[in-house]
């Protein structure tokens, strides 16, 4: 049995196979996955009903079982809100942050790179994110 906070078979044995540089993504509820996947990617869709479950609980489980380096968002256009942004801030902490133009953002998910695409019952605007998978470090990394 597994103790770590994420046991969904896929998305487990998907994140596994990711090493450093792959790409996950974390989807809202409209983004067009079907449209977005690349060549090494796998779909996971845990949008059973709008706003179950949301992404700032699918990024929350994320960060406990892998490393994460980077992550992008889509720019929003202007007078439009993307609240979430923060909430994605908070949570990821001291990691590189970027901003991306819509079409240029759907291409990066389109990318080899990506090895993971998660369909959220998110319904708030703007909360597709992309994620750079890091290094784990080892033991003695951590004293310094």
């Amino acid at each position: 049995m597994l103790k770590t906070p994420i046991i969904h078979p896929t998305i487990m044995e998907v994140l596994a196979r990711s090493g450093h540089f792959a790409q996950v993504v974390i989807a809202d509820g409209n983004l067009p996955v079907a449209a977005m996947r690349g060549p090494n990617s796998t779909t996971v869709h845990l949008n059973f009903r709008p706003g179950l479950l949301d992404a700032l609980t699918v990024l929350e489980g994320i960060l406990e079982v892998c490393p994460i380096q980077g992550a992008i968002v889509m720019e929003k256009p202007a007078g439009a809100n993307a609240e979430i942004h923060e909430g994605y801030k908070t949570l990821l902490g001291d990691v590189t942050w970027d901003v991306m133009e819509r079409w240029s953002f759907y291409e990066k998910i389109r990318e080899p790179a990506t090895t993971l695409i998660i369909q959220t019952g998110e319904q708030r605007r703007f909360a597709n994110l992309i994620l750079t998978v890091g290094v784990v470090k080892m033991a003695e990394e951590n004293n310094f």
